[in-house]
């Protein structure tokens, strides 16, 4: 009797434990609805898949820059500086992107454009940048999507507004002073919505074929030992005919999940792995906010939590 007591309350002990221990910390999903006009929404999440709106989904910061003012693919990381950074699409057309700062989430800083692109008479955009921080060069890189009219002509069809993109980057310390920009990756095909995260030593580009003729319209994955690449070429898709755009991925113990809009039947997919090429469907697992579209997951205390909910 008193050992199945112990037992019980030894097993009690050790899933209140793991409760706790679960929820020290959360995910916060950034992302924005409609044409992005209203500005950035907030989401969290305790297990990655159920997530609820914050704020009663309404926006958490409105656009102020830009003569389209939107605030489109919204991409959030910590700094090392304890500083919450955000980029995001400002325009349609618009050759810089937009930046601004947080320590809460909650109250943001003066919004900066930074004109990435607009040493090119002819760049067209500046689509989805996002941000991924290299420890062992201390600083942060800033990556987006710019169609070049006259580049890369093998894959210029007239199709999408002839739109051409391949993946750009600066490097930045402060968000103050920023690097020449570069090309970072051309896998031979037009590409747009690339994220970056650490694999241990290696660095894995997820990324989407945006090619019309034939269409592809899905997901592949790149690899680099260093952030700034070479990056490998491109592996076969792993999502569906679905055609699917702004991938976004965390990592829970040995599992990726990867969540992705499926922007044609307005629904958002989510796949998993353990080894990055073999897939599951979960999307059937997940539950997100009505209308949620393209944005970036984080991890977040609990305590910053706190002050969110």
């Amino acid at each position: 009797m008193m050992r199945n007591l112990l037992l019980t309350f030894s097993l009690c002990a050790t899933l209140f434990s793991c409760s706790v221990a679960q929820k020290k910390s959360a995910y916060v999903f950034s992302y924005f609805k409609g044409n992005g006009a209203d500005g950035l929404h907030l989401a969290y999440s305790y297990d990655g898949l159920t997530w609820k709106a914050l704020k009663g989904d309404s926006s958490f910061l409105r656009p102020l820059i830009s003569k389209d003012k939107l605030m489109r693919d919204p991409c959030i990381v910590k700094g090392k500086d304890g500083i919450f950074h955000m980029v995001w699409t400002v325009s349609w057309t618009a050759k810089g992107i937009g930046y601004a700062n947080s320590k809460d989430l909650i109250t943001w800083s003066e919004q900066k454009y930074i004109p990435v692109m607009e040493h090119e008479v002819g760049a067209r955009n500046s689509w989805a940048p996002e941000i991924t921080y290299d420890k062992k060069n201390k600083q942060y890189m800033i990556y987006w999507a710019t169609t070049i009219p006259g580049r890369f002509r093998e894959t210029q069809v007239t199709a999408d507004d002839g739109l051409n993109h391949r993946i750009y980057y600066v490097t930045t310390k402060d968000f103050e002073t920023f690097s020449q920009t570069k090309l970072l990756y051309d896998p031979g095909f037009n590409s747009i919505d690339a994220t970056i995260v650490k694999d241990g030593k290696r660095w894995v580009m997820f990324i989407k074929d945006e090619t019309r003729e034939p269409a592809q319209k899905n997901l592949k994955i790149a690899y680099a030992s260093t952030l700034t690449g070479p990056y490998s070429k491109a592996s076969e898709p792993f999502t569906d005919k679905t055609w699917a755009e702004g991938p976004t991925t965390l990592k829970k113990g040995d599992t990726w999940i990867v969540y992705y809009d499926k922007y044609t039947s307005h629904t958002y997919g989510a796949l998993s792995s353990t080894d990055l090429k073999n897939w599951t469907d979960i999307s059937n697992k997940i539950s997100l906010p009505k209308g949620i579209r393209h944005g970036s997951i984080l991890k977040i205390s609990k305590k910053e939590l706190a002050k969110l909910l």
